[in-house]
């Protein structure tokens, strides 16, 4: 099995930046592509970020130029650094990372809040 243990959320301010980190253990042999999304109440789960093994990113318009992601293959680790926070990034935040162990498949982290306020 694979574990995802997230870090970094948290209370902050309009303008304000934080930065999350996501890490994986258990049975890995390589993880292909990892991201973070993000859940605001009453709202369906939104994909904020991707990277892929080769450090190729994407990422949703409304945090272009505001969040980048970036990986450290030999911890197993995501980021995600957030600046110029708004209010609107309110939301619970979850990594995923794509894992190969004999099969290929999706693991999630457990989630962690993240609150744009004054």
């Amino acid at each position: 099995q694979v574990q995802l243990v997230e870090s970094g959320g948290g209370l902050v301010q309009p303008g304000g930046s934080l930065r999350l980190s996501c890490a994986a253990s258990g049975r890995i042999f390589s993880i292909n592509g990892m991201g973070w999304y993000r859940q605001a109440p009453g709202k369906q789960r939104e994909l904020v970020a991707t990277i892929s093994s080769g450090g190729s990113t994407n990422y949703v318009d409304s945090v272009k130029g505001r969040f980048t992601i970036s990986r450290d293959s030999a911890k197993n680790t995501v980021y995600l650094q957030m600046n110029s926070l708004k209010p609107e990034d309110t939301a619970v935040y979850y990594c995923v990372m794509n894992v190969r162990y004999i099969i290929t498949r999706d693991y999630w982290g457990q989630g962690t809040q993240v609150t744009v306020s004054s």
